[in-house]
């Protein structure tokens, strides 16, 4: 079949491709614009919401969070979030779910924590464009979790016949549907996958307390 003009370009696949019928959502402006921050999505406040309450005294300033239903704060989170991001197709607990997910099978396949953390910023670069959605949402961070692999580590054949297996396991999809992923993940990504250290610190830090 002839492969349409731009196909690849607008970060979408072609449904005769790999991977068909789970395109990368086009974005959007708002989102396009949007400059990358390593910190934004681990922001410890956006659970609290309206929950928190900010007292001001002539010499400090003291926050206070009052108790609230952990079903009800996630609810919270997640209003407060597309609220400010109405692009992102995701919610924000989603996102976290997923990106938990990525770091139990990295840990599974040893790979470092650099990895992940290179894995983060595609994800969340991708993520804060808009263009992931509830159908592609698992292809997206397995292609991060693979191209990270390939950037940061010295994998033999072998490690990433392992490293596509597990993925395959862990996100429940097709092998082929990932492979073709990979690519339109990279095109979406502007074959940008080396990374500034300021982008990818961040997300080490906070993993290595994990580890």
């Amino acid at each position: 079949a002839e492969e349409r003009p731009g196909t690849w370009l607008r970060g979408g696949l072609d449904s005769n491709q790999p991977g068909g019928g789970c395109p990368l959502h086009a974005g959007s402006d708002a989102g396009d614009a949007l400059e990358y921050n390593p910190n934004l999505l681990d922001d410890p406040q956006w659970p609290c919401g309206k929950h928190k309450r900010v007292l001001i005294f002539a010499s400090y300033m003291t926050t206070v969070i009052e108790y609230v239903k952990p079903s009800d704060l996630k609810k919270d989170m997640n209003e407060t979030f597309r609220e400010k991001f109405p692009h992102v197709k995701l919610t924000l607990s989603k996102i976290r779910s997923l990106k938990r997910e990525m770091r139990n099978l990295s840990e599974e396949c040893s790979l470092e924590p650099v990895t992940v953390s290179m894995a983060y910023v595609y994800f969340e670069k991708l993520v804060l464009q808009g263009k992931l959605n509830k159908h592609n949402r698992k292809l997206c961070a397995g292609a991060c979790v693979l191209l990270a692999a390939k950037i940061s580590s010295d994998l033999r054949r072998s490690e990433v016949k392992q490293l596509i297996d597990k993925l395959e396991e862990r996100f429940r999809f097709n092998r082929r549907d990932l492979i073709g992923f990979e690519f339109t993940v990279l095109v979406a990504l502007e074959l940008a996958l080396y990374l500034p250290e300021s982008q990818v610190l961040p997300h080490y830090r906070r993993l290595t307390q994990q580890f």
